[in-house]
């Protein structure tokens, strides 16, 4: 891939190797991140990065569109039959692009939305104060019982009924607990609101039939397509038939302009891949991970958030060790396991220090790793937050951690993303 790049430019061309030299030696456990498949990286990088369009298959502002279009009309059927949508869009360039969208299609500035608040699970676009959302919408923010840490929906509907919002959000970037979607959108459909489920972090999950999907019962379904799904960065929506010309109009032209057609290609790709059984069983070990882990660590004596979880990411306590999350981050990325500090409900810390981290198993999932190198992997992490400033330990910590991934290829196949 990237043969041409060494002999043009070599000093970026070692800046790519060593990035995979990192993700080769890194436990990777950031809840956000996964393996994109070898056709996603070849497809990003294709002649399709050479062709500029605006907007739709049939009806585009510039000429030689012909397999563009059909790339696209492929992509959006994959993605409606996998998801069982009636409609998808599948332009928007990221997560975030897709939540813009949907707000494009149904909101005019200051209209209200209802939405997870940031620190107790929800996403940045969902209205955080520092986020430019929060300047063109009036966002109310619902949270978790203090006691369950899991979604407060009394609170949720008392306040769709006070405030009367246009839009009602689910879904968020730290939640690690199935969502009732079919309640969250009869309060939606009780006060005249839309719905939107943001499922960015669990859309592979949602696809493979893990977990319950909100399609049914929501109007509008964004996610991006680097997570659990496991494919290039990028975005799509679903909504209901009667949403589509809607959703269209706020994707384009509402919120982009060309479209990255290269990664739609991607994406395209990995909406075969995600329909297959080989990637419901890599989604069936992915949580099966992530349950053995918080399993594991609540035995060491961490304390996990909401008492466990049913999806990818385990979101953990670190106060009970007497430690904050930017010193567990930091002695964890020394040792050569890749997590990040997160807020966790009701923090009395800053968000640049956390009290607490988190996890993700994704990424170790598709390398082949199960319960045995969970528990070992966990058995670090207690080694490294008991001993966070004892070097002699990290080092010990880190060859072992070191020696576990070093038996799990990044990639299965026999390929090297930098020479071919």
């Amino acid at each position: 891939m990237l043969k041409a790049t060494k002999l043009v430019d070599e000093e970026l061309y070692n800046i790519v190797v060593g990035e995979l030299k990192r993700q080769e030696n890194n436990i990777e456990m950031i809840a956000s991140e996964s393996t994109a498949p070898i056709p996603a990286l070849e497809l990003s990088g294709s002649v399709f990065t050479n062709k500029t369009l605006e907007g739709y298959p049939g009806a585009r502002y510039q000429s030689g569109a012909e397999f563009a279009d059909k790339m696209e009309i492929l992509g959006v059927e994959r993605c409606k039959a996998l998801f069982k949508a009636d409609h998808a869009n599948i332009q928007p360039i990221s997560g975030s692009t897709a939540n813009y969208s949907v707000y494009a299609a149904v909101l005019k500035p200051g209209d209200t939305v209802l939405s997870m608040r940031l620190d107790q699970g929800g996403h940045l676009t969902h209205g955080s104060t520092v986020s430019q959302t929060s300047k063109y919408y009036n966002f109310i923010h619902y949270g978790v019982h203090a006691d369950t840490e899991q979604i407060n929906y009394e609170e949720l509907e008392e306040l769709a009924i006070k405030h009367k919002p246009k839009l009602i959000i689910s879904g968020g970037s730290s939640y690690p607990r199935l969502i009732d979607y079919e309640r969250i959108s009869d309060i939606a459909k009780k006060v005249g609101a839309y719905s939107m489920a943001d499922i960015a972090h669990v859309s592979g999950l949602v696809a493979a039939g893990i977990i319950p999907s909100p399609i049914p019962h929501t109007d509008f379904v964004s996610s991006s397509t680097t997570k659990t799904i496991c494919g290039p960065r990028g975005g799509m929506v679903m909504c209901k038939a009667e949403h589509a010309k809607a959703l269209d109009r706020g994707v384009f032209p509402r919120t982009l302009g060309s479209i990255h057609v290269h990664v739609m290609a991607a994406k395209t790709y990995v909406f075969k891949r995600a329909a297959t059984e080989e990637f419901k069983q890599l989604m069936i070990q992915t949580v099966k991970n992530a349950k053995h882990l918080a399993t594991c660590l609540e035995k060491d004596g961490f304390r996990i958030v909401s008492g466990g979880t049913d999806n990818h990411l385990v979101m953990v306590d670190l106060r009970p060790k007497g430690i904050n999350g930017k010193q567990f981050q930091e002695a964890l990325d020394y040792v050569g396991i890749t997590v990040n500090k997160n807020m966790i409900p009701f923090d009395t810390e800053k968000p640049s220090i956390t009290s607490g981290v988190r996890i993700g198993t994704t990424a170790i999932s598709q390398r082949g790793l199960k319960e045995t190198e969970v528990e070992q992997i966990a058995a670090i992490m207690n080694k490294v937050a008991e001993n966070i400033t004892n070097q002699e330990v990290l080092d010990a910590c880190k060859q072992e951690a070191s020696d576990l991934i070093s038996n799990f290829p990044l990639y299965q196949e026999d390929f090297d993303p930098v020479t071919i």
